[in-house]
C-alpha cells in the first residue's frame, strides 16, 4: 500500500508540488501519513499553514497567462523536489539503496508528469493565445487534488488514477511531438 501511496503523491507533485506537500501535510496532522522523523516539519502547523498559502498562491498564478510559464520553469526544479520528499516521507522504511532508488523514479516521474503539462499548456498558448490555459490548469487542479486525496483515502485507486494520469501525459507528449515535427515538415517544404 506504501508503493501506491508513494506513486499517487509523486503523480500530484508533477501536477501541483506545494498542493501534494500540502494535502501530505495536512494527512500527518490527521494521523493518515507516518513520514520519518528527518520530515518531521511535516507535522508542523506553521508548515502546513504556509504550505497552503503557497498552495493557493500557486493555483492562482496558474491560472494567468505568460505567468503560468513562467511557474512551469521554476518547478521543473520544485516539483521533483516535491515528489522526492513524498516518496520519501511514503517509503522510509525501506533499506537505504532500494529507497533512494524509489525516490529517484519518483521524482522522474513527477518530472515527465510536469513535462507533459508543460507541453500541453504550449499548445494550449498556441492554438488559444493563452486564454485556454486556465481551464488546462483547473483539470490539472482537479487531478491532483484527486490524486492527492485519494492516495490517503484509497491508495490503489489513487495509484491507478496515477496510472491514467500518466498515460495521458504520454499521449500529450507524443501529439504534441508530432504537431512539431508536422510543423517543421511544413515549414522546410515552404
Amino acid at each position: 500500500m506504501q508503493y501506491a501511496v508513494a506513486y499517487a503523491l509523486s503523480s500530484a507533485a508533477g501536477l501541483r508540488a506545494l498542493f501534494a506537500l500540502a494535502v501530505a501535510s495536512l494527512a500527518v496532522h490527521a494521523g493518515w501519513f507516518h513520514p520519518p522523523a528527518d520530515l518531521a516539519w511535516l507535522d508542523s502547523w506553521p508548515v502546513t499553514i504556509a504550505l497552503l498559502v503557497l498552495a493557493a498562491l500557486e493555483l492562482l498564478a496558474d491560472k494567468v497567462p505568460l505567468l503560468d510559464h513562467s511557474l512551469h520553469v521554476a518547478q521543473s526544479v520544485l516539483k521533483p523536489a516535491a515528489a522526492a520528499i513524498l516518496v520519501a516521507g511514503s517509503l522510509h522504511g525501506l533499506p537505504g539503496p532500494a529507497l533512494v532508488s524509489l525516490v529517484v523514479l519518483g521524482a522522474l516521474n513527477a518530472l515527465g508528469i510536469h513535462a507533459a503539462a508543460a507541453s500541453g499548456r504550449g499548445v494550449s498558448t498556441s492554438f488559444t493565445g493563452g486564454f485556454g490555459n486556465p481551464i488546462v490548469s483547473l483539470l490539472e487542479d482537479i487531478a491532483a487534488l484527486g490524486l492527492s486525496v485519494t492516495a490517503f483515502l484509497a491508495p490503489w485507486l489513487g495509484a491507478i488514477v496515477a496510472v491514467v494520469v500518466g498515460i495521458i501525459a504520454i499521449r500529450v507528449l507524443v501529439g504534441v511531438r508530432a504537431m512539431l515535427f508536422a510543423k517543421a515538415r511544413a515549414n522546410v517544404g515552404d
